[in-house]
């Protein structure tokens, strides 16, 4: 895997990764939307417009509210009702553990009974996890529809997420980049080679 980035360019080192976001509103939609949705055209402008248009609502207790008040779909900007029940059931797991910022969320994503108590929310699951842990700074490797396509352009066929998450984990580590790196140029090479026109840009 490491051999390969390194024979298709791979400039990795200094490789711009997102910035960690303090924002639990915009941390918790970006989670829930990005299933199964184009970042670029569906997820992302929902997410700059809610750190623009919502910005009080950075804490959880605000997001309770906010759901208590019935306008979970205007703030996502989105109508089916399975996402925006999966927005809801995450604040209120959050809500129930006192996991009121980023930086405490943070630091609870690092501890194993919470994250096992986290799979446990309906449609959350490894990737949503290990997503939600870059997106507050956490070192780690989501392993989505690019991670896997550029796993098999290399020859890894194996399916299993956790065998994949390792493998590019150690792939970082051979190549002596974080795996928010190596995760971020993974994601923009895919993107571009899928659609060139758009490049290395989230």
């Amino acid at each position: 895997m490491a051999n390969y980035a390194l024979e298709v360019g791979a400039d990795i080192n200094g490789e711009a990764v997102r910035p960690s976001c303090q924002h639990m509103g915009a941390i918790l939609a970006d989670c829930i939307l990005q299933a199964g949705l184009n970042y670029r055209s569906v997820v992302l402008p929902r997410v700059s417009a809610i750190l623009e248009d919502f910005p009080g609502l950075d804490c959880t207790s605000e997001l309770v509210a906010l759901v208590g008040r019935g306008e979970t779909d205007r703030f996502l900007n989105w109508d089916h009702h399975e996402k925006i029940d999966r927005f809801k059931a995450l604040v209120g797991f959050l809500s129930e553990r006192s996991v009121e910022n980023a930086a405490t969320l943070k630091d609870h994503l690092q501890d194993a009974s919470f994250v096992e108590a986290l799979l446990g929310v309906r449609g959350v699951g490894p990737k949503t996890v290990d997503y939600m842990q870059c997106l507050v700074g956490i070192d780690s490797i989501a392993v989505d529809r690019h991670v896997r396509t550029f796993a098999k352009r290399v020859g890894v066929v194996e399916e299993d997420y956790d065998f994949l998450k390792s493998v590019f984990c150690y792939a970082a580590d051979l190549l002596s980049v974080s795996r928010r790196e190596f995760d971020a140029w993974v994601w923009r090479w895919e993107a571009s080679a899928t659609n060139p026109q758009l490049g290395f840009s989230f």
